[in-house]
């Protein structure tokens, strides 16, 4: 996750001091066990809705053997003592589970903060203050577009109205809610309208998705955008973004899911502004780039430990046979193994990459969708030869 805002003007957002510290440069290379990773809790794969970009593949259909509430609890434990700083919940749609509120409550007692990804359709008025009274800490709400392309993603007509019901009611009750965003072939000319947006409904972030080829979304690899296309993309968020700071409107802006944005901000800045450019190279440094399987983490809803939530092939245990602290530092599956010190397993461009070190490798899920090697280079580093020192 790259805080544009961050690099841009120096802004302190939660989540900067776990993305910008010595303490999360020395997570990547272990050398600090101060706490353990970000986790996502794909809670249920149910879903109200049948979006096209799903890694969870989730639909409407009730599936057998997640977690119950008291397994969730135990987890939730665990994490606690592990001491995982957030716990992200996620789904299909987690607001589906009845014992949401009772779960998330329970995390933030244990000194977890909660976090909720949903599509925003469920968050009705009451929904909302119950959010709000329980105490998490931020609502990210998935939109790819607005009111036509955004249904025709999710696969449902008045899916837009519904979660715009949701993010109002969230507003209104003070909840501090954000858009999600996916950028993709279809929806990348509606990314200045998404600013609009969120200037006009009063919302707070918004974090813009590189697409990750998994679950559904692998069968949308030939949609994604070009090369030329995820630099535009980043000029209309660095534009947008320096508009907003001039006319005093305080929004939180961020990439996720490709780190090799942070260095298109840095070489952008260096033509322009050598001191912020290189107080940009200070922070991406710190922040170490992609940290799947080493600050962050995913657990299905079966209990299952994945490196992140786009690697749900890869499974380094289950939470009802150990404690997730325990699989977490357990070095003997070579992919977690890898992945906490990848460098000498990189292949191609990233091996080769100058800026290997800010980036660490970018996203190996999407590798393997392109090339059928988890190691192989990540095809959306959008960097020329030239601009990463190999022409």
């Amino acid at each position: 996750m790259i805080s544009v805002t961050k690099l841009l003007f120096d802004t302190e957002y939660f989540g900067d001091s776990l993305r910008y510290s010595q303490g999360s440069r020395g997570a990547l290379h272990g050398t600090t066990v101060n706490s353990g990773p970000v986790v996502v809790w794909n809670s249920t794969r149910t879903c109200n809705l049948k979006c096209a970009h799903c890694y969870m593949d989730s639909d409407a259909q009730k599936y057998h053997g997640e977690l119950t509430t008291e397994e969730a609890k135990r987890f939730i434990d665990d994490l606690a003592e592990f001491r995982v700083p957030v716990l992200l919940f996620s789904g299909g749609e987690p607001l589906i589970r009845p014992d949401f509120f009772e779960l998330a409550e329970y995390t933030g007692n244990k000194g977890i903060r909660v976090t909720l990804s949903t599509n925003g359709t469920l968050i009705s008025p009451e929904v909302a203050q119950r959010i709000k009274n329980i105490g998490v800490g931020y609502v990210g709400i998935s939109l790819d577009g607005l009111m036509e392309v955004n249904d025709k993603f999710r696969g449902k007509e008045g899916a837009f109205k519904a979660a715009m019901a949701g993010i109002q009611n969230c507003v209104k009750v003070g909840q501090r809610v954000g858009l999600r965003f996916t950028i993709n072939r279809h929806n990348f000319e509606e990314m200045d309208k998404i600013f609009d947006f969120i200037e006009e409904e009063n919302i707070d972030r918004v974090c813009f998705y590189h697409l990750v080829y998994s679950g559904r979304g692998n069968q949308m690899m030939d949609q994604d955008v070009t090369p030329q296309e995820s630099r535009q993309a980043m000029d209309i968020i660095i534009r947008r973004t320096l508009d907003y700071e001039q006319r005093g409107l305080k929004k939180e802006i961020l990439t996720v899911d490709n780190h090799c944005d942070g260095v298109y901000l840095y070489l952008k800045a260096l033509n322009e502004d050598p001191e912020r450019a290189e107080r940009i190279k200070g922070l991406i440094s710190l922040n170490g780039g992609n940290r799947s399987g080493i600050a962050f983490a995913e657990v299905d809803p079966f209990g299952n430990v994945h490196p992140d939530q786009f690697s749900q092939h890869i499974t380094f245990g289950n939470v009802r046979e150990r404690k997730f602290g325990d699989i977490w530092t357990d070095s003997s599956h070579p992919i977690l193994a890898g992945l906490k010190n990848r460098k000498p397993l990189l292949k191609g461009r990233c091996a080769a990459c100058r800026y290997l070190d800010i980036c660490n490798g970018n996203f190996r899920t999407r590798a393997e969708a392109a090339a059928g090697d988890f190691w192989a280079s990540d095809p959306a580093c959008y960097l020329t030869d030239e601009e990463i020192g190999l022409a």
